[in-house]
């Protein structure tokens, strides 16, 4: 199987595993027992912490530990509304967040709370003047992702961040896609609350991190002792090491960046050099090194997928959680793409794993399965 949905997981990496397991079987006692055995987990949390912290370009004391990126965003928004003063209860979030974080702001609209949301051009950036004009004197709180887990966007969240501060506002930002594809730095990223997730950068799965600068009120979601008293629940000591092996075995982000990016741009040429008819969302756009959004004329996502799967190649249709639906990808809509155009879209995503062996492999066998649909679609066209 040749494996090109990175941003929707990633394999565990061999140092993640190995530095796993001697946890779960020598280090199990509960973090906040005065015991012995409850003191040296509680000595290796600190350890992990530490490391994360100096990974990330962060303070321990910002790092709070969650089950995953989901929770961290959900901590995030709520718990910096929650701490926002009472003349300032409106939220921005980008128009393009990913599916779960925008089912947040729903709920917060439902609930009396105002929203507005950042749009994007048609290539998929951020309108930055419409941004500007939303972010006044009123709003809480903006969110918005670094990355596109779709197109693989960059957005200028150092931008966006400065307005948010000049109006009186704090700043969180998704970096779920974003952190171990790109440097990320969070003594300079600009934000005051950053979300991650370890299973995308070849950590386990539910472990992630909240990022939150001091100094920054943010009131507890879930009431507990642990985590300086602003997440509660028992941690999970061997996720966190995992999430921290992860970050370290990522090694030179640079150079891994530049070989991914390369891997991708030889993937878009060769497929649009041997199918005319494809074309690639926000091919101009500053995007993540691996990810490729695109069509082959009007094919929709389960033929093309379908054919995929004959050649043992795991693709998506979008972003995991909504992969499979029929409605047309929400990011692809905000950006005016047609609901047709939108429902033929597929997504690779490349990773750590890919080499140039699988894109010549892909590049070699897709377009013979392709073609003839291509030209049928064409004769039916009216």
């Amino acid at each position: 199987m040749i494996y090109l949905d990175h941003n929707a997981t990633t394999p565990l990496a061999p140092a993640v595993i190995a530095a796993m397991l001697p946890v779960m079987s020598g280090v199990w006692a509960n973090t906040s027992s005065q015991h012995g055995p409850g003191q040296e987990a509680k000595r290796r949390l600190a350890g992990e912490r530490a490391t994360v912290a100096r990974l990330l370009g962060c303070k321990p004391a910002e790092v709070i530990f969650t089950s995953g990126a989901t929770e961290a965003n959900h901590l995030a928004v709520r718990g910096l509304l929650a701490g926002a003063p009472a003349n300032r209860q409106r939220v921005l979030f980008g128009s393009v967040e990913h599916a779960g974080h925008l089912r947040l702001a729903r709920a917060l609209a439902a609930a009396g709370v105002q929203v507005d949301y950042l749009p994007v051009h048609p290539d998929g950036t951020l309108d930055l003047a419409a941004a500007q004009a939303l972010i006044g004197p009123d709003v809480a709180l903006v969110s918005l992702m670094a990355a596109n887990n779709e197109t693989g966007v960059l957005m200028p969240v150092a931008d966006v961040a400065a307005w948010a501060h000049a109006a009186g506002a704090v700043m969180h930002v998704d970096a779920t896609q974003f952190i171990g594809k790109q440097v990320f730095d969070f003594a300079t990223c600009g934000a005051d609350a950053v979300s991650l997730s370890a299973h995308k950068f070849q950590g386990p799965k539910g472990i992630g991190a909240l990022l939150l600068r001091q100094g920054v009120p943010l009131l507890p979601q879930t009431l507990g002792s642990q985590e300086r008293g602003r997440r509660g629940g028992t941690e999970n000591l061997p996720g966190i090491v995992g999430l921290a092996a992860a970050l370290e075995a990522l090694g030179d982000i640079t150079a891994q960046a530049k070989r991914i990016a390369a891997l991708r741009d030889r993937l878009e040429r060769g497929l649009q050099a041997a199918l005319p008819d494809t074309h690639v969302w926000c091919q101009g756009a500053a995007r993540l090194p691996g990810t490729s959004c695109l069509r082959f004329g009007q094919l929709s996502e389960e033929v093309v997928l379908q054919r995929l799967d004959r050649l043992q190649v795991a693709a998506s249709s979008g972003a995991a959680c909504s992969s499979g639906g029929s409605a047309p990808s929400h990011v692809l809509t905000a950006m005016g793409v047609s609901a047709d155009e939108a429902l033929a879209t597929v997504r690779f995503s490349l990773g750590a794993g890919t080499t140039v062996e699988d894109v010549n492999y892909l590049l070699r066998e897709l377009p013979p399965l392709l073609a003839p649909l291509l030209c049928e679609d064409l004769l039916s066209a009216p």
